[in-house]
């Protein structure tokens, strides 16, 4: 059994809005000024924390997650994707022990944790207490022992003097270090997350705010005591069976190409899912619709992943052809998959939340309406209602919905995917007819790598009708 040498921190917090984030790209961000490869995490499906991580320390930053992805397979994510760095940074989501059921700890940052034998670094919010913070600490050390608590930062201090009260309470009670603080800092504050501040992110306009979480976290944080922590995590056996950490794949058959869209509307894509097509034999052809590129000429098969359509929706309108090429390739049955953004820019027009009205592509009767707020959230699990290019007919896989729109198909009997089950139940949701593929769900392949092997199937197919 191989052993692999990761240091390596999670940043956990009491909840959700205790400051994860903040302290997460501060301390990406310092440790980078160090000049060390900084490698981050998130935990859960998340695409927008993600964004700023791969911002601030130039690696793309890779989801871990233990209900979509079987533990195994989450454990090769974080071994391949923390490869070379000097650290990797593992963001929490909601508080430590909050996953799927309020019972267990599956799905929680507190499972992640323990899987992965990560020392975790606690936030606390200490706004209006002192040595309660110790009994908050406490709390959380002594629910589930096997949870590696390494130490605590603890934020929203009133001033250094707070801090010090806080601090020695948790570490004379709790017997852990308190490695640092942040103050009621305005400039500190992270503009309030939805889909249209990742491409803020992506053109410099936060890069300001992640400079300032720098200086603050160097001068308030012990990164020296941190380093020392991460090193003292102890090396992590590879696992049993591989996926992502096989070669890639060499077939006799053709390889098939895939055109997938990627631009600032279209950028939401687990990087094991385009891992995973391309060890599977899969040619990625990038291009841009934004931009007014058509679909390459060359390709057997088309994706368009998930992002925001909607801040870039009258440019997309104005992309007649670019529009006319993907609408006549799925026409002509090229293969092609969409999920969440793709899925809305496949359909007839859109109605943005203010009124307006702009053409989509129009291979999908429906019509798109925005809305002010959140209009699904949450893990999914999709069955196959008929076979499609990526499943057959009552086969599963898992992944999980986030956006603000609503869909609505215009046929009386409309093909959906899906039969899709969440919390708060199941119902039909997606498109599937001929050789496409559309959906809100975003689905990560590695719940069903056999997904990935049928659509090749079903684009060395279209490759071969093409060629007659």
């Amino acid at each position: 059994m191989k052993m692999q040498t990761r240091p390596r921190l999670i940043i956990a917090g009491t909840g959700s809005g205790v400051g994860k984030t903040t302290l997460t790209l501060g301390l990406m961000a310092a440790f980078s000024r160090r000049n060390r490869q900084v490698q981050g995490f998130k935990i859960g499906p998340d695409y927008i924390d993600p964004s700023y991580h791969t911002v601030v320390t130039g690696r793309p930053s890779r989801n871990l997650d233990t209900w979509m992805v079987e533990p195994d397979r989450m454990k090769e994510i974080f071994l391949k994707g923390s490869e070379g760095a000097d650290l990797s940074v593992i963001e929490g989501v909601m508080g430590l022990y909050d996953g799927k059921d309020p019972l267990r700890d599956e799905g929680s940052t507190a499972d992640i944790a323990i899987r992965l034998e990560s020392p975790v670094i606690l936030v606390v919010n200490i706004h209006s207490m002192a040595r309660s913070a110790a009994a908050v600490v406490m709390g959380y050390q002594n629910l589930n022992d096997r949870v590696p608590i390494a130490g605590v930062i603890v934020n929203r201090a009133g001033s250094e003097g707070h801090y010090r009260l806080a601090k020695a309470a948790i570490e004379q009670e709790c017997n852990i270090p308190v490695v640092g603080w942040l103050g009621r800092d305005e400039r500190l504050q992270i503009p309030e997350r939805h889909l249209g501040l990742v491409p803020a992110v992506e053109r410099g306009e936060l890069n300001p705010l992640f400079d300032t979480l720098a200086e603050v976290v160097e001068k308030n944080v012990d990164l020296d005591q941190l380093q020392a922590l991460a090193n003292q995590a102890p090396p992590l056996a590879e696992p049993d069976s591989a996926l992502f950490s096989l070669p890639v794949r060499e077939v006799e058959e053709y390889q098939p190409i895939i055109a997938v869209a990627r631009d600032a509307a279209f950028n939401f894509y687990y990087p094991e899912n385009l891992d995973l097509l391309e060890r599977m034999g899969a040619d990625l052809r990038f291009f841009q619709p934004l931009e007014g590129e058509k679909v390459p000429e060359e390709a057997d098969g088309l994706m368009i992943g998930g992002g925001f359509p909607e801040e870039f929706v009258d440019r997309l309108a104005r992309e007649d052809e670019v529009k006319a090429s993907i609408r006549e390739r799925i026409e002509k049955g090229m293969p092609a998959y969409a999920e969440c953004g793709g899925y809305m820019y496949l359909c007839e027009r859109m109605i943005t939340h203010t009124g307006e009205t702009y053409p989509m592509v129009g291979v999908i009767p429906a019509v798109v309406k925005m809305q002010q707020r959140l209009a699904a959230l949450g893990y999914r699990e999709v069955r196959a209602l008929s076979d499609t290019v990526l499943l057959k007919k009552g086969e599963t896989a898992r992944g999980h919905e986030f956006h603000y729109s609503t869909l609505d198909l215009t046929l009386p009997d409309p093909p959906y995917a899906y039969e899709s089950q969440g919390r708060r139940g199941s119902h039909r949701e997606g498109y599937a007819a001929g050789s496409l593929l559309a959906g809100y769900t975003h689905l990560h392949f590695a719940s069903n790598p056999s997904m990935v092997q049928r659509w090749m199937e079903h684009c060395r197919r279209y490759h071969m009708f093409r060629s007659d």
